[in-house]
């Protein structure tokens, strides 16, 4: 496609624009066939180590690339989107994940959001539904910037606020229906050792 471009009439500045993608710094991801086994039981997708400026678009292709496999064939599936603010920031990917969720109970397709910035769905008009219907919720601590707006939208009484803003780590709020309880999440051991980003652990970790 890129060498028709560069050989038509006015294509050639959108062919500039699509080689950082075929030869340039983005190629690595987007210029060869998936190797992804998707009869597996467990699939992770990490686009940790993708470019700030890719990942929307890295994000927005695997999520399709799911929701096509999720549509051709009918199972019980859950789908867990980390870093989902990479999605909310742009209007074009939260439309697209307002949709998922909309229409995921219809192919028996489970999906979590998990996200660092609940601002960015709140101040979302794609964002806030998604939250608002979803049947469980936790929320952890929160900035005193944001508290109020998370206090109004999750209906929080003034000690609920106050947790929040207090809140240690593994502590929050955790909603099912109407119903919500103060909660305290203590991993094990061994999940410790599997999930954790705290450097220090990380490096006592490689030199063991």
């Amino acid at each position: 496609m890129q060498k028709v471009l560069e050989n038509m009439e006015g294509g050639r500045g959108l062919a500039e624009r699509l080689y950082k993608y075929t030869q340039g710094s983005y190629a690595g991801f987007t210029n060869q066939p998936t190797n992804v086994d998707i009869k597996n039981r467990l699939i992770v997708f990490s686009i940790r180590d993708l470019e700030d400026e890719l990942r929307p678009i890295a994000m927005y292709i695997v999520l399709n690339f799911i929701w096509s496999l999720i549509r051709a064939q009918l199972k019980k599936r859950v789908l867990v989107i980390d870093e989902a603010w990479v999605l909310m920031k742009y209007e074009d990917g939260a439309t697209f994940l307002f949709g998922l969720v909309k229409r995921a109970r219809k192919y028996f397709l489970g999906i979590t959001t998990i996200t660092q910035d609940v601002e960015d769905f709140l101040k979302s008009s794609y964002g806030r539904p998604i939250i608002t219907n979803s049947s469980l919720q936790l929320l952890l601590k929160q900035s005193p910037a944001m508290v109020d707006l998370v206090a109004k939208t999750f209906n929080l009484t003034e000690g609920e606020k106050s947790l929040l803003l207090e809140a240690k780590i593994g502590e929050g709020l955790f909603f099912a229906g109407l119903n919500h309880v103060a909660i305290q999440v203590i991993a094990s051991y061994l999940e410790d050792k599997i999930v954790t980003t705290k450097p220090e652990q990380i490096l006592e970790q490689q030199q063991k």
